[in-house]
């Protein structure tokens, strides 16, 4: 996963490749069709709906660009946000680059599938 700080995202860029969904949207009724990055929204870290549609348009609906974590992200919710699809994350003011690193390494593998790996550890041929 990329992390980026607050003043290296740019928030609403004129690219018309680029959308910002708010996290009451479903997914599932937009047209992805020229879209490369979709920026999601944590509003505060306890509403978490930017996790189910980071899950829904990665497995759901197959987008394979960019998907990056905006708003209230904090170094212990990253290692959730890279299962759960999201490719980048700009981290919330007074979240420290290298703390964020070491939590995205911490662990290697999971036994459970996520929306990256769907097929559980346990499940693959030795």
């Amino acid at each position: 996963m990329k992390l980026i700080s607050v003043t290296q995202h740019q928030a609403s860029p004129s690219d018309a490749s680029v959308l910002t969904l708010a996290n009451d949207v479903d997914p599932r009724t937009l047209a992805l069709q020229g879209i490369t990055r979709i920026d999601l929204h944590f509003p505060k870290f306890t509403d978490g709906r930017a996790f189910s549609q980071a899950y829904l348009i990665r497995r759901r609906l197959g987008f394979t660009g960019e998907i990056r974590a905006t708003g209230d992200v904090l170094v212990d919710q990253l290692q959730q946000m890279a299962r759960s699809g999201f490719d980048t994350a700009v981290l919330a003011d007074g979240q420290d680059a290298e703390i964020a690193q070491r939590q995205l390494s911490r662990y290697k593998d999971f036994y459970q599938g996520d929306a990256v790996h769907a097929q559980p550890h346990f499940g693959e041929a030795a």
